[in-house]
């Protein structure tokens, strides 16, 4: 059976579409395409991955970007669609009404998150983050929805939608932690991902700052004039930025690290989030400090493999850290205690199974929810 994913806002190598998702179900049988953008024609990993030209503006990318993308996805004539973007969902409705198989990949909880998006104004927010959930809901009725966390995936079975979870954790074999002398670890702490306020940069530069470590940061900001007015203050002298980097030089980054740090803000779109950052550490073998909301706890203190904080409190970001520094042996059985973690019950081989099963289910006209 052929299927085609498509994306007009991930990057053409993104982990989940790509790596996990596409390659999964190539290695289960199926003609497996990809259609992203700015990259190129080519086949990798049994993939075939189509690519068309990037708009750099948002509005173009949500107009004419998307526009190409699905038609280049159209000219496939895939059995099954797959989609990953809200922008996309329009096109997802016309393929629906063509008789075709529709998967919406929800990675986010779209209208929670778009409360918090800087580029929209404060003032309309809650009008814009209402006409988007109207339009997802009534579109995803048509598709099945894939969602990337268990609140996700129960909001959309809520409004009787056919919907899976299958959640974003980490392949075992991609960061397996290297056998090294803990001690001879960096007097580091690191954070991969976006970069913003919402996310925890201000009290994570200051927090580095107050416990006399370096804070590494593997990303990009999203707001460039903040960037620029934390990089003025005197504790940016502790941070080293790395900018957006590949899979070996992240796991390098972990290598070398003595934590990890997820300590993301307490708005509605992250308390029941599942951060792939806070599972790649913990699959890393190295202890981490998070946010201190219900289900991260229920995580991290559960699997005793970190410390959770209130991420708004500099000073308790600050001594989680120190307690790492004077406490090697007890953070190295975290990062040990993490990592089995994930052996267990937080991988992407668990995961992928939930994926094959859905995909045969669509080909055999036999879904059972």
């Amino acid at each position: 059976m052929k299927v085609c994913h498509f994306t007009s806002v991930h990057s053409p190598l993104d982990v989940r579409i790509y790596l996990k998702e596409c390659v999964s179900l190539a290695k289960a049988g199926f003609e497996t395409h990809l259609v992203v953008t700015g990259y190129k024609n080519v086949e990798s990993q049994g993939v075939h991955i189509h690519s068309v030209e990037k708009k750099a503006s948002r509005l173009k990318r949500m107009l004419i970007t998307s526009w190409r993308v699905y038609r280049q996805a159209k000219k496939l004539e895939a059995s099954v669609y797959h989609f990953h973007d809200p922008e996309l969902l329009p096109y997802a409705l016309l393929l629906s009404l063509q008789g075709k198989h529709v998967i919406y990949d929800v990675h986010e909880d779209v209208p929670r998150d778009i409360m918090s998006k800087e580029w929209i104004p404060k003032p309309i927010r809650k009008a814009v983050a209402f006409i988007a959930e109207t339009i997802e809901n009534f579109i995803a009725k048509r598709c099945v929805v894939i969602g990337a966390t268990p609140a996700i995936t129960a909001r959309f079975q809520k409004l009787g939608c056919k919907a899976v979870n299958v959640n974003n954790y980490p392949i075992l074999s991609e960061l397996f932690p290297t056998i090294q002398e803990w001690s001879i670890k960096c007097k580091q702490v690191c954070y991969v991902g976006g970069i913003n306020q919402v996310r925890g940069i201000d009290q994570m530069v200051e927090a580095a700052y107050e416990a006399g470590v370096r804070l590494v940061l593997a990303g990009l900001f999203t707001n460039d004039e903040h960037r620029k007015q934390l990089s003025q203050s005197p504790k940016w002298n502790n941070v080293k930025e790395l900018g957006q980097i590949d899979r070996q030089g992240i796991k390098e980054l972990y290598d070398d690290s003595i934590a990890g740090l997820v300590v993301l803000q307490p708005i509605d779109s992250f308390k029941e989030s599942l951060p792939i950052k806070m599972f790649e550490y913990m699959s890393a073998g190295i202890p981490v400090i998070a946010s201190d909301f219900k289900l991260w706890k229920t995580i991290i203190e559960g699997n005793h493999c970190g410390i959770c904080v209130d991420p708004s409190d500099v000073k308790a970001i600050a001594d989680a850290i120190n307690w790492f520094k004077e406490h090697p042996k007890e953070a190295e059985q975290m990062g040990k205690n993490g990592r089995l973690a994930i052996e267990q019950q937080y991988n992407w081989e668990i995961e992928s199974k939930k994926l094959i099963e859905l995909y045969k289910g669509l080909e055999n006209e036999n879904l059972d929810f």
